[in-house]
């Protein structure tokens, strides 16, 4: 069903020069699809800089998708494409690419590094089969990297390593390794080093299959060599060669009963094949026992094509992953995942979906799961960046954007209709190896959302721009699920609440540039949160009169300090109480939910969420005629009027920051961070410089890329991860306060 879309690809105007006119083979099957085993569904997943964006374009340019690379720093890459990412040098969106690669299908996704865009990451990784994490052959795992290997943790993602910028003069594979073991917790595979002269990257050993890998410098790394190493013109290469071989097959013998077994048939490592070393690699990754470690420079050319078919070898296809086994329950019916909006000037809003079972065509209806709603499908498209092809159908295994959907968000799971959902359903609870919880994971919209932790207010320059802001937030929101859009009731003002100070900066850029509103920001607030330290138990009366009817609630509550449970509001189920409130009519205890819930969004004190807190009812009574809103209204009294009573104290934002410095550079930085209420954990050394670890409350780093760049003189970096909400001493409450209210 699949037409050679390389062939025939509209490409607009100013990247016509950059494309190839003339297509590569698609493997299909009989009836015209592309192989399910031929297809592979990756991420790139790095610390800031790494060199995500630049391995990507070297994907393309040697896929032969491309005929000209572009450059990070000359802002002309593809996957880069927004006006933002290219000014300043990151990538702030994911980005969806398929192209080929010896015969297979790459849906490739490229996504953020920087944390204020990590929501971005977490959306990605619920739908990729595979992922490269691509670390900094200078730094070895960092902070960032760290985030993206939990998340993928999160999702039981096989990924294999990319061990980059090992040109720089200060890069060392061996210390990268230590950094992959020490602090991913991870059994490492390596199965490349590098051929270094005079700290210069020659080329790369293969330890599989003993031969030396020389990129041509002539035409932008297209070609290499794969040369046999020779005991006699490479002596000191083909023993270590042969020792990490050696090394590599017993740390795989020890995670692979298949390759173990062969072992003992043949009574030697050395008897081992190149076939059995990269089945055995495929075998671990897959069960995420180890993680193969490649190497490389993308920006030199050296070592991409080599990584290119490290994923093919080594990352699994879509009917190999833990999650195909659960999506099987849809049988030959649709089953799609939503992961991505994005808003076309031209097309209006585009779904991206990964399809587990069944295909999509032009016209289909689609039942969204979570919202019960069905929907039709527009045109369907395979995307390149923010370029797109329109296809008649996609399959299963594949990335697909879909036009048209008005209402699917982000994690929101897609099929035919609610009978084939209800049969999907049953089908996986009667296996006897899936757990509740699995069921939960595969029906529920369970992409993790974040708490913001700045937030600012967002105006129109003009009444007749407002309009146009309503409509560029409500479509930005819809793309962005970091980025809360609320209005604050009792001044009307549209608040922005977003990751970081990039985050909310971006957003005002895109506004502006996007939607031609020149929007006024406020000045950057702290999100804080509200909380009791002790507890209290109390009863609250209120009466309400409606017409000629007195009402009267009658409310026993206690508030719980320290409660980290999920279900925030409890029922006293004690003989003195639990029959009165086993009595209660169900829509009367969903007003009681909601009212308590409004308290919990919005605190008495500033109005932020409240946190750390359960909320107990022992008892209410009610006249007749009582409607569910003043039950709500009562509650919602009662809750307030209790944390006031027991005192109700501000938590605010605890930052994880890591700042790599030279040494020489060190003093500045630790003079400079008490100043700051800096809790440092533990100072490490990696090569010339030092990693400084500290807690941080988010409120004293602001403006604080400033100050480090000019105490360091440029020499420092740092990056920043929410950690925890912690509670603020009388004075620096006072200080909060002050800022939010402008008076204490």
């Amino acid at each position: 069903m699949f037409t050679s879309w390389l062939i025939k690809r509209p490409w607009c105007n100013k990247f016509q020069k950059r494309y190839v006119s003339k297509g590569t083979t698609i493997v299909k099957n009989e009836h015209g699809e592309q192989e399910i085993t031929k297809i592979r569904n990756i991420g790139i997943l790095a610390h800031i800089d790494a060199g995500k964006t630049t391995t990507t374009e070297r994907m393309l340019y040697y896929s032969g998708l491309i005929k000209h690379m572009g450059e990070v720093h000359h802002g002309n890459t593809v996957t880069d494409y927004m006006d933002q990412e290219r000014q300043r040098g990151i990538t702030i969106t994911s980005a969806a690419v398929t192209f080929q690669w010896k015969n297979y299908r790459i849906n490739l996704i490229d996504t953020p590094g920087h944390i204020d865009f990590t929501m971005e990451v977490e959306q990605t990784l619920k739908v990729l089969d595979g992922a490269v994490v691509i670390l900094d052959g200078s730094a070895g795992v960092e902070a960032q990297t760290l985030t993206v290997c939990r998340q993928a943790d999160r999702y039981d993602i096989p990924r294999i390593i990319y061990v980059n910028k090992m040109d720089r003069a200060d890069a060392n594979f061996d210390s990268s390794l230590k950094s992959i073991e020490s602090k991913l917790d991870t059994e490492v595979l390596p199965t490349q080093f590098p051929i270094k002269e005079k700290g210069n990257l020659e080329g790369i050993v293969d330890v599989i299959t003993l031969e030396k890998l020389i990129f041509s410098k002539k035409d932008m790394g297209m070609k290499y060599s794969r040369v046999k190493l020779s005991e006699n013109e490479d002596t000191t290469l083909w023993e270590m060669a042969n020792e990490k071989r050696r090394s590599l097959t017993d740390k795989l013998s020890n995670m692979d009963d298949e390759l173990a077994n062969i072992i003992i048939e043949q009574e030697s490592l050395d008897a081992v094949t190149p076939q059995m070393l990269i089945d055995s690699l495929h075998r671990s990754t897959i069960s995420r026992k180890g993680v193969p470690v490649l190497l490389g420079s993308s920006y030199k050319n050296i070592g991409v094509q080599p990584l290119m078919d490290g994923v093919l070898l080594y990352l699994p296809s879509p009917n190999k992953t833990k999650s195909s086994a659960y999506y099987r329950c849809f049988d030959d019916k649709l089953c799609a995942r939503a992961f991505k909006v994005v808003h076309d000037k031209q097309k209006g809003p585009i779904t991206f979906f990964r399809i587990y079972s069944g295909s999509v065509e032009k016209g289909m209806k689609l039942y969204n799961v979570r919202k019960e709603e069905k929907e039709l499908v527009g045109k369907l498209y395979i995307a390149y960046a923010d370029e797109y092809q329109e296809i008649p159908k996609i399959t299963r295994g594949n990335i697909a954007a879909i036009m048209g959907l008005k209402s699917t968000t982000a994690g929101d799971l897609v099929t035919t209709d609610r009978t084939t959902t209800e049969q999907a359903k049953k089908k996986l609870r009667a296996e006897k190896d899936v757990a509740l919880e699995d069921v939960e994971k595969v029906f529920d919209n369970n992409v993790k959302t974040l708490e913001p932790v700045f937030f600012c207010s967002v105006e129109a320059p003009s009444l007749s721009t407002q309009t146009f802001l309503e409509k560029a937030l409500q479509e930005l929101e819809r793309e962005d699920p970091s980025l809360r859009v609320t209005q604050n009731e009792e001044t009307g003002q549209i608040v922005l609440g977003g990751m970081g100070e990039l985050h909310l900066e971006i957003i005002k850029e895109r506004i502006r540039t996007e939607y031609k509103v020149d929007a006024d920001l406020g000045p950057l607030q702290i999100s804080y949160r509200e909380t009791i330290k002790e507890p209290i138990l109390d009863t609250f009366s209120t009466e309400y009169k409606i017409g000629s009817a007195n009402l009267k609630i009658t409310i026993i509550m206690s508030l719980i300090p320290n409660y980290q449970e999920k279900e925030t509001l409890l029922l006293d189920k004690s003989q003195n109480y639990g029959n009165s409130l086993n009595a209660i009519p169900a829509h009367i205890m969903k007003a009681v939910r909601n009212g308590v819930k409004l308290v919990l969004l919005h605190g008495p004190k500033l109005s932020y969420p409240v946190v750390n807190m359960g909320v107990k009812l022992h008892s209410l009574e009610y006249g007749s005629g009582t409607t569910p809103s003043l039950i709500s209204a009562a509650v919602s009294q009662c809750t307030r009027q209790l944390m006031k009573d027991v005192g109700v104290t501000l938590l605010e934002p605890v930052m994880r920051v890591e700042i790599v410095v030279p040494e020489e550079y060190l003093s500045v930085i630790m003079k400079d961070l008490p100043k700051r209420r800096a809790e440092v954990k533990c100072i490490d050394t990696y090569r010339q410089n030092k990693v400084v670890h500290c807690l941080v409350p988010l409120v004293e780093l602001l403006g604080y890329s400033k100050v480090v760049r000019i105490i360091s003189s440029g020499h420092a970096t740092f990056s920043l991860e929410f950690d925890h909400y912690e509670v603020m001493d009388s004075m620096n409450e006072a200080e909060a306060i002050k800022r939010v209210t402008g008076f204490y």
